[in-house]
C-alpha cells in the first residue's frame, strides 16, 4: 500500500497527476451514459476552477457553498475551493429552502456551485441575492452567473503543487440536527488526514478499488467513506445518476467496497423478499448445493459479488437484519462516527465483528463513557468547534473531549454498544425514564415495519408510529395486524412494566425529508412525529387496541 503519510487530500491528487495521468478517476452517467474523467483531466479541471475563484479576489478561506446530488464536478469543485484557498461548504440536495437560506447566511458564502437535482426550486428559493452562483455542465442545471464551461475556456491552469494549510480549516459541514438551526461543524484538514490515515491501516485498499457514489456528499460518512478514501487510494468512483437507476447502476458499477446506511439496506432487503419470499428463501438456504447458487444469484443480482467490505453507518440499524444478510453471505460491517469527529470513532472488521456493537475504537481514538453512561471521544479528527457558536463549542468539546449524546456501554473486548441517545429518553406519566432505541431495534425484526418512532413522553405507556414497507402495504389489513400484534406481544413479554408498549399506530404518509419527518440524513425528527400524531396516540391510549390504523 502506498505511504500516504503526512499527505493532504490534495497531495494526493498530484500525486495521481504524475504517476497516473490516463488512470479513469472519475465515471459520471448523463442520460444513461457513462462519461469518464482520467487524474490528468479532473486535475487540469481542478486548476482552471481554482484559477477562476481566485480571479473574483474573494478574502483568504472564504466559504464557497457546491450544492447538488453526487456527481464528478461536486469533487471538482471541492479540490478547486481548497486549491484556491477556502473553504467549502456542501449541501444536500433536497435541502429545505428556510436550511439553505440559514447556512448560507450564517457561513457568510460568497459564491455557490449549482449542479444536478431533482427539485432545484428548494435550493435555489434559499440562495441569498448576494450570492453569486456557478451552474456546473449539467442538462438540468439552471443557469448561474457563471458557467462551468466557459470558466474552463477563460482560465489557464493554476501551476504547481498547491496544498492549503493543514491546520486552517478545510470544510464546513452542517449537521442536519433533528432541532433547532444546523451547526456548521469546522474541520481542519489535519483532522481530515489523521481520519483517513488511520482508516486506510485497518481498511488495507487493493490497487483496483471501485466504488459507488450516491449517498449525500454534504455529508461526513459519504465524503470520507468515497470522496477522501479515493484520492488517497486511487479508487475509481462511479456516481449514480438518480434514486430510479440506483439497482441498475449499483449492479453496473459492482463495487469492490459498497457503503449504505441502514435504509439503504432495509430497502436492499425488501426488494429481496419481493422477489424470494421468506418461506421459500429459507428452504432454498437449506439445501447446499442451491443455497451456494442462491446467494452468488442474489448477490450478482444486487451488484455486491465483488464487495471485499459493506459498511453501514450514520444510523442504528437492528441485529436482525445483520444477521439476514450474513446468511446470504453478505456480511455487514456497523462503524460509528459523527461529524464532529470526522466519523472517526469505531468499526467493526471482518475478523472482529460482533452484531450489536459499532466495533472496537479505531487507531489513534480514545473512547470512554461518562459517569451517566455518555459516549465521549478524543482524538485528532476531531472538530476545531462549531462555527460562530463558541458556547455550543465548550459544551460539547468540554475537557477536551467529544460528548455525543449517545448513551452506551463497552464490553470487556472493547467492542463498543451504542443504547440510545441522551436526549431521546423520555418520562411517562409514571414518573420512570424509557430509552426508545432498545426497543426499536427489537421492534424493528418485523420486516412489514420500514421505519418506527416510540413516543411517550407524558403517557401512561409508551406507543410505537410505524410507518409499513411497500411489501407490507399490498398486503391484508388483517393479515399485518395480525403480524404486528404477535410482535408487539413478543417485544412485551422481554420489558419491564413501565416499558410495555400499549399499543401500534399504523400511519397512512411515508416519512420523507419533504414533509419534515426526516432529516437530510435520514433520521427520524421525533419532536416533528409526537406533535403530528398526538392526536392518534391518544386514540390508541384510549382504545386500548393493540393496532390502530390511521385512515
Amino acid at each position: 500500500m502506498l505511504d500516504v503519510t503526512g499527505k493532504a487530500p490534495l497531495d494526493m491528487l498530484w500525486h495521481w497527476e504524475k504517476t497516473q495521468p490516463g488512470k479513469v478517476y472519475l465515471r459520471q452517467p448523463v442520460n444513461g451514459v457513462w462519461h469518464e474523467y482520467t487524474f490528468a483531466q479532473v486535475a487540469d479541471q481542478v486548476r482552471r476552477i481554482a484559477a477562476a475563484i481566485k480571479a473574483l479576489n474573494f478574502p483568504a478561506g472564504s466559504h464557497i457553498a457546491i450544492a447538488g446530488r453526487n456527481c464528478a464536478h461536486w469533487f471538482i469543485a471541492d479540490w478547486a475551493i481548497a486549491m484556491a484557498g477556502h473553504v467549502s461548504v456542501g449541501l444536500y440536495p433536497k435541502q429545505a429552502t428556510d436550511a439553505v437560506s440559514y447556512i448560507l447566511k450564517h457561513c457568510e458564502a460568497k459564491l455557490i456551485f449549482i449542479g444536478p437535482m431533482q427539485e432545484p426550486e428548494s435550493i435555489l428559493n434559499g440562495i441569498p441575492p448576494q450570492v453569486k452562483r456557478v451552474s456546473m455542465p449539467y442538462p438540468d442545471v439552471a443557469p448561474g452567473d457563471y458557467e462551468w464551461e466557459d470558466w474552463l475556456q477563460q482560465y489557464r491552469p493554476l501551476q504547481g503543487e498547491i496544498v492549503p494549510d493543514p491546520e486552517k480549516p478545510w470544510t464546513l459541514v452542517y449537521t442536519s440536527g433533528t432541532t433547532g438551526n444546523p451547526k456548521g461543524v469546522e474541520i481542519k484538514g489535519a483532522a481530515v488526514m489523521f481520519a483517513l490515515q488511520g482508516m486506510l491501516k485497518i481498511l488495507r485498499p487493493g490497487d483496483d478499488e471501485r466504488l459507488f457514489s450516491y449517498l449525500p456528499l454534504a455529508h461526513i460518512f459519504e465524503r470520507g467513506a468515497v470522496e477522501m478514501f479515493s484520492i488517497y487510494t486511487g479508487a475509481q468512483v462511479s456516481f449514480l445518476e438518480s434514486l430510479e437507476k440506483f439497482a441498475e447502476q449499483l449492479a453496473e458499477v459492482a463495487p469492490t467496497r459498497f457503503i449504505a446506511v441502514p435504509a439503504v439496506w432495509t430497502r436492499i432487503q425488501q426488494g429481496i423478499l419481493k422477489k424470494l419470499p421468506q418461506q421459500k428463501l429459507d428452504r432454498l438456504l437449506k439445501i447446499p448445493v442451491i443455497s451456494g447458487l442462491i446467494k452468488k444469484k442474489i448477490k450478482t443480482g444486487l451488484g455486491l459479488q465483488n464487495s471485499r467490505l459493506n459498511i453501514t453507518g450514520a444510523a442504528a440499524i437492528p441485529v436482525s437484519t445483520l444477521e439476514w444478510f450474513n446468511k446470504l453471505g453478505i456480511p455487514i460491517m456497523q462503524g460509528y462516527g459523527m461529524t464532529e469527529n470526522c466519523a472517526y470513532v469505531s468499526v467493526n472488521l471482518p475478523d472482529a465483528n460482533k452484531f450489536g456493537s459499532v466495533g472496537r475504537a479505531v487507531p489513534g481514538c480514545e473512547v470512554k463513557l461518562s459517569e451517566e453512561g455518555e459516549i465521549l471521544t478524543r482524538s485528532p479528527a476531531q472538530m476545531t468547534g462549531y462555527y460562530k457558536e463558541p458556547e455550543k463549542t465548550a459544551e460539547t468539546l468540554a475537557g477536551g473531549w467529544v460528548h455525543t449524546g449517545d448513551k452506551g456501554r463497552i464490553d470487556e473486548e472493547g467492542f463498543i454498544f451504542i443504547t440510545g441517545r441522551v436526549k431521546d429518553i423520555f418520562k411517562t406519566l409514571k414518573g420512570k425514564y424509557v430509552a426508545p432505541a432498545p426497543i426499536e431495534g427489537k421492534l424493528a425484526t418485523n420486516s412489514n415495519i420500514e421505519m418506527l418512532c416510540l413516543v411517550g413522553a407524558g403517557l401512561k405507556q409508551p406507543v410505537a408510529l410505524v410507518v409499513l414497507s411497500e411489501n407490507a402495504k399490498s398486503l391484508p389489513r388483517e393479515q399485518v395486524t395480525q403480524s404486528l400484534t404477535a410482535s408487539l406481544e413478543q417485544l412485551n413479554a422481554t420489558l419491564e412494566a413501565h416499558e410495555e408498549v400499549a399499543g401500534i399506530v399504523v400511519v397512512r404518509e411515508p416519512w420523507s425529508i419533504d414533509n419534515g419527518f426526516l432529516t437530510p440524513t435520514m433520521k427520524i425528527k421525533r419532536h416533528s412525529v409526537e406533535e403530528r400524531y398526538a392526536g392518534l396516540v391518544n386514540q390508541c391510549l384510549e382504545s386500548k387496541q393493540l393496532v390502530v390504523w390511521e385512515d
